[in-house]
């Protein structure tokens, strides 16, 4: 079978399911990263599985994001066409309870709700320290659209932070 056939395929998913069937898959896809880190972490301990995935997402920011830019021809250097880009990621697109918000100078991410810290801690395992993956992975998707975009982290696992916030990531286009 060729990919023809597999288009056809996926032409037979009706359009109001298409939504759902991606969501699945990027459900997969975090499952599968899930499975690999805790199989790092459980033979090598979690500051190995940490530091390995966080170059792990270093790469997949700048692969998403050139993948992204290619798929919806964006040309542009800015703020807002690197959030929307964003926004279609493997890590924001099924993000539960997320919070966007952009003005002419900035744009804050907000994460209310984690879908893998909540599994984590259902599961026993406690909090990731998620920060310097996520970090990465967002430092090189933004850089990936203008050098001149800089991320901070304004709260992100191990800091502390509310019940009602797990992690907030501002963006701004450094003034030159």
């Amino acid at each position: 079978m060729a990919r023809d056939e597999d288009r056809k395929l996926l032409l037979e998913i009706p359009t109001e399911r298409i939504p759902d069937f991606i969501f699945l898959h990027m459900r997969n896809l975090w499952a599968v990263d899930g499975l690999y880190f805790l199989g790092i972490e459980e033979s090598f301990g979690t500051k190995a599985a940490t530091e390995i995935d966080q170059k792990v997402w270093e790469v997949m920011g700048k692969i998403e994001a050139r993948r992204l830019k290619k798929f919806f021809d964006i040309k542009k250097k800015d703020l807002m066409s690197m959030i929307k880009a964003l926004r279609f990621t493997s890590w924001a697109l099924d993000l539960e309870d997320k919070e966007i918000t952009v003005e002419k100078d900035r744009a804050i991410v907000r994460n209310i709700r984690c879908r893998v810290q909540n599994t984590r801690i259902r599961k026993g395992l406690g909090e990731f320290p998620c920060k310097n993956v996520r970090w990465g992975f967002l430092k090189a998707f933004a850089h990936e659209f203008s050098p001149d975009i800089v991320v901070e982290c304004k709260v992100c696992p191990p800091d502390e932070h509310p019940d009602n916030l797990w992690c907030e990531w501002e963006f701004k286009k450094q003034k030159k």
